[in-house]
């Protein structure tokens, strides 16, 4: 038999509203009546579930993850996939059940769905737009933003300092000796590509090694098969001057690019350098190992599910942009032994 509040009322000879804010740890209760109420519990054996929890506390203690990306994989995807086994593994510590989905067209539908299932929190992850956020502000609902930016002071987004890693790529592949340098660049509507694009190109450029436009294969996805066609495309563009060294915007498109080369008999690096960025579990199983930069996959992914953890508590958080700093690896893909 289920033991209901109404149960415990009626056995310590109290309101329902006594024993919710007995439960509840909210609202005055005398000593005495706390007593009774406690007795009443351990005698009936009374044990709360879930939803009564969530009466009760207003709490469900379930966060919702919506990863907004437009191409598959997204769960298996080996950089936001490590977000999401972070976020997993953060959440169950602290008790959080955790929904997740996936949105290609940054539409509201998703946010509808957690919406729906009374999440605590959300934690959104990728390229955002405005009009989904301020979907999600009419509710007032805590959220979070993970690799990806917002122009809003009041908002938590925790991000790579991707441009920096781009310049620490430019300056590595110049130290090597590299001149002639061709680009794989990822969907440049996506921040994280633009912004280690940029910063690759303008670290180039002090250097006095200008890259022009012919030099960058602009990829409509971020996939290993589109790193392997750019390198094709980039290699068809040079007739007599080839690249020396590419320079990819993410690992994956990084590796492509490599089983191109491999496929002409080009060896790396001796014949082209390459370099990748993200430090996927999959650059260092490469043969060779991929040169790339890391990124702080776990730690953002933990990092978020503290910081919602937070502001569902209602402590003192400042919002803020925070960024992580990144790691150049160098491996033998651009430095032999």
């Amino acid at each position: 038999m289920t033991v209901t509040i109404k149960d415990i009322a009626k056995f310590a000879g109290v309101s329902k509203s006594t024993v919710s804010r007995v439960i509840s740890g909210k609202g005055y209760i005398s000593e005495d009546a706390k007593r009774k109420v406690m007795e009443a519990i351990e005698e009936l054996q009374y044990h709360p579930n879930a939803v009564a929890r969530a009466m009760v506390s207003q709490r469900t203690n379930n966060i919702g993850v919506i990863i907004y990306r437009q191409h598959h994989p997204i769960a298996s995807h080996p950089f936001y996939g490590k977000i999401l086994d972070a976020i997993l593994m953060s959440a169950a510590r602290l008790n959080y059940s955790v929904f997740v989905t996936t949105d290609k067209e940054l539409s509201l539908i998703s946010a509808d769905y957690m919406l729906e299932k009374r999440v605590d929190g959300l934690i959104l992850i990728s390229r955002l737009s405005q009009e989904v956020i301020g979907y999600i502000d009419k509710f007032n609902i805590p959220y979070i933003i993970v690799n990806g930016t917002i122009e809003k002071d009041d908002v938590i987004q925790i991000v790579n300092q991707d441009k920096k890693g781009g310049k620490m790529v430019a300056d590595h592949l110049y130290q090597q000796g590299h001149r002639c340098i061709s680009v794989i660049a990822g969907p440049q509507e996506h921040r994280s590509h633009h912004l280690r694009l940029q910063g690759f190109l303008e670290r180039m450029h002090e250097l006095g090694c200008y890259i022009c436009q012919e030099d960058i294969y602009y990829s409509p996805t971020s996939t290993f098969e589109d790193g392997h066609k750019g390198l094709y495309i980039i290699w068809e563009r040079f007739c007599i001057k080839k690249p020396t060294a590419i320079f990819a915007t993410n690992d994956m498109l990084a590796l492509g690019g490599m089983q191109a080369l491999l496929e002409k008999s080009l060896r790396i690096p001796e014949d082209v350098a390459v370099s990748g960025f993200d430090n996927i579990d999959y650059s260092k199983m490469f043969h060779p190992p991929l040169t790339t930069v890391h990124v702080d996959k776990m730690r953002m992914g933990e990092d978020a599910v503290l910081l919602l953890d937070d502001l569902i508590k209602k402590e003192q958080v400042t919002p803020k942009r925070i960024e992580y700093e990144p790691q150049m690896i160098v491996r033998k893909s651009t430095k032999g032994e």
